[in-house]
């Protein structure tokens, strides 16, 4: 094996890791940090798009019965898991890869577009997650400004692309903004796209809009990966189970990058997957309950005269100008872990809709930041 093999492949587990201990550090001062200590009971934790309602009781009864069998590999759990998940979207069990939350994932694909050295398109702001690990492996980032109503710029990124384009990411519903593209405009996006690179297509908030998932895509064509997850509408965000859908081909490809492919859920992480599938009452009531508390939050928004973004997801992107006092410190102050910024120097922020009672205290510490 050559000396620059072993390095890539030395950089790839680096990566992977988040360079351990090092990596820590560097994340804590990242705009989009979202570990936050605060285990109180007592905080109001709307930061970071957790669904405060689940898991299920469904989920949760098939999750507590799992751990009896905690001491074996769950190797035809993850099978059976496979199996719904492809009947779901129409596909075959060798078109999903599962991992340990869709962030794993998009790590692998990333790390699978910088084979050769390049550059990745994305959309700024974005969920940026996966770009250190990209960058340590030599893909450059090209970030295209949203339109100013925080849209894709489609076109923009279109016209960003070049022969060292090694992947485009898309993520519809966006997030931090909660817009949803147009079906047809994204779709003849993703096909001219993926003629000259990978386009990875982030759908963790589809469930929650009338956004239509593109997975039926990917039977034929090798170049698009669509990564979806557990973690919003099912409530498991703290179990980590994602996947990806693509080409059997391209899945083959992307398991090579992890050491033992679908082994990233645990037992009882996967026993939770497969009953919330089947639970479509919680689903639809997740849909409800974020869809009022939204509303409500909006409106409160619209009397205060704050600008926010058409959001169809379990967040809203607001513009904090008109507040004269600090809204991060006053939420900190009131024990709320809410205010998210993905653009240094700005005066937009991201909150994710918690439960009404949850919105209403942040809706009145908004109120004092006017005075």
């Amino acid at each position: 094996m050559s000396n620059t093999r072993r390095q890539w492949i030395r950089n790839v587990s680096l990566a992977t890791i988040g360079l351990a201990g090092a990596g820590k550090l560097e994340a804590r001062n990242r705009i989009e940090d979202w570990w936050i200590d605060e285990t109180e009971s007592d905080w109001v934790r709307i930061g970071s798009n957790e669904n405060p309602y689940g898991p299920s009781e469904i989920t949760a009864r098939e999750m507590a019965k799992a751990i009896k069998a905690s001491n074996r590999y769950p190797r035809e759990v993850s099978g059976s898991l496979r199996k719904a998940l492809a009947d779901k979207f129409g596909l075959s069990e060798d078109h999903v890869l599962t991992g340990a939350g869709s962030s794993e994932l998009l790590g692998v694909v990333a790390a699978y577009a910088a084979i050769k050295p390049g550059n990745a398109v994305a959309a700024h702001p974005t969920f940026r997650l996966w770009f250190s690990a990209a960058e340590r492996l030599g893909l450059t980032i090209k970030s295209v400004p949203c339109t100013t109503d925080k849209y894709h710029d489609l076109p923009a990124m279109k016209a960003a692309m070049n022969d060292d384009t090694r992947m485009v990411y898309i993520v519809n519903p966006h997030n931090p903004t909660g817009t949803v593209l147009g079906d047809a405009a994204l779709r003849s996006f993703v096909s001219d796209a993926s003629q000259k690179s990978v386009v990875l297509l982030d759908e963790a908030y589809t469930e929650y809009s009338d956004a239509k998932t593109l997975a039926d895509m990917v039977a034929g064509n090798k170049n698009i990966v669509v990564a979806k997850t557990f973690s919003k509408i099912y409530g498991m965000a703290g179990a980590r189970v994602g996947f990806v859908l693509a080409h059997p081909e391209t899945i083959a490809k992307l398991s090579a990058y992890m050491p033992w492919a679908n082994a990233g859920p645990s037992a009882v992480s996967l026993a939770g997957a497969l009953a919330a599938l089947t639970d479509e009452d919680f689903v639809k009531m997740t849909r409800r309950k974020t869809d009022e508390t939204r509303a409500m939050v909006a409106a409160s928004f619209r009397q205060m005269n704050i600008p926010m973004t058409q959001s169809s997801t379990s967040f809203l992107y607001y513009d904090c100008t008109a507040l004269r006092q600090n809204l991060d410190e006053r939420s900190e102050a009131s024990r709320i872990s809410g205010v998210r910024t993905f653009e240094n120097n700005t005066p937009w922020r991201r909150t994710s809709i918690g439960t009404m009672d949850e919105m209403k205290k942040f809706i009145k510490v908004v109120e004092g930041c006017r005075a």
